[in-house]
């Protein structure tokens, strides 16, 4: 029997996981699950860089848009849902393609979950009213006194992380690293990273030239709907963010178009830093020609762990 292969198309923003997708997926002849967590959401349009109607025309797309910003959709849920969809489809393909901007959820796909107690959703609406009123500094506190080991991994950037570790350690009385790195379940399939690498300073004018356009299409707009919401978690990202500084007016549009550049730059960067600790990774060239990076896949799936 075949073997099942998930062809993961990694690789930082804005360089162009999409179309790869589509192109594999055309001539492997089968459907597209999307990773990337910021284009799960229906109001979240033109500042996600979702794919185009002509883009989601020509292949079967699975996990775009498909949730509202009110309704809570944690990694967990996209894992079990993404399993359940993964198991169907490949009992009619040989291959699926799974397209990644968000390393968490990709590595849920492919690796499973550590398995953490459950949590009291009051905690975590605690943790959110202590961000409110005190900022992140205090949640990058307490974390450094309960849990020093991932305190030194995590992005403390990020309130989304720093609330989920918080929550667990807040709930368990133990440190959230003490959950992590637990036997995981066996896929029943094999899986291909294709990664997608250019020069960092074309992934960064690329990134420049998308956030014009961006803001060319409506981002503005956009954002300007989805304010009276800007608090929830949905929101809390790049590209939203930022121009909720401008409507507050703390900042002008301009400086806030540049803070987009700036933050979706080092969002890029946290990305590669993640990339480059998987040695599976086969790397083609973002500009290469797509026969050329067609043969590149096909020849790495005839080795024996694909074949």
């Amino acid at each position: 029997m075949k073997k099942k292969v998930l062809l993961a198309v990694v690789g930082p923003t804005a360089i162009g996981k999409t179309a790869l997708g589509i192109q594999l997926a055309k001539h492997f002849d089968t459907e597209i699950l999307s990773a990337d967590s910021r284009q799960f959401f229906k109001e979240m349009e033109i500042g996600t860089a979702v794919p185009t109607q002509e883009e989601l025309a020509q292949v079967p797309h699975h996990f775009i848009q498909h949730k509202n910003i009110f309704e809570p959709y944690s990694v967990g849920d996209f894992e079990k849902e993404a399993m359940a969809l993964l198991e169907g489809l490949f009992h009619q393909k040989d291959k699926v393609v799974m397209v990644g901007g968000s390393g968490l959820y990709v590595d849920a796909v492919v690796n499973g979950l550590d398995e953490f107690p459950e949590v009291d959703p009051g905690i975590r609406a605690e943790l959110n009213q202590e961000l409110e009123k005190n900022g992140l500094g205090s949640l990058q506190e307490e974390l450094k006194r309960k849990d020093p080991s991932y305190y030194k991994i995590v992005d403390l950037e990020n309130p989304h992380r720093l609330i989920r570790a918080l929550e667990v350690c807040r709930a368990s009385g133990k440190p959230y690293s003490s959950f992590l790195n637990q036997p995981r379940p066996k896929r029943p399939f094999k899986t291909l990273y294709v990664g997608l690498e250019a020069p960092r300073e074309v992934i960064y004018e690329r990134i420049n030239q998308r956030v014009d356009l961006m803001m060319e299409k409506g981002l503005l707009d956009e954002a300007q709907q989805l304010y009276p919401n800007q608090k929830l978690n949905a929101l809390q990202t790049v590209g939203y963010k930022e121009l909720f500084e401008y409507l507050d007016g703390h900042c002008t549009l301009e400086s806030a178009v540049s803070e987009i550049k700036k933050n979706t730059r080092r969002f890029a960067k946290r990305q590669l830093t993640w990339l480059r600790k998987n040695n599976d990774i086969l790397w083609v060239p973002y500009d290469g020609k797509p026969e050329k990076v067609l043969q590149m896949i096909k020849d790495r799936l005839k080795t024996n762990l694909y074949a």
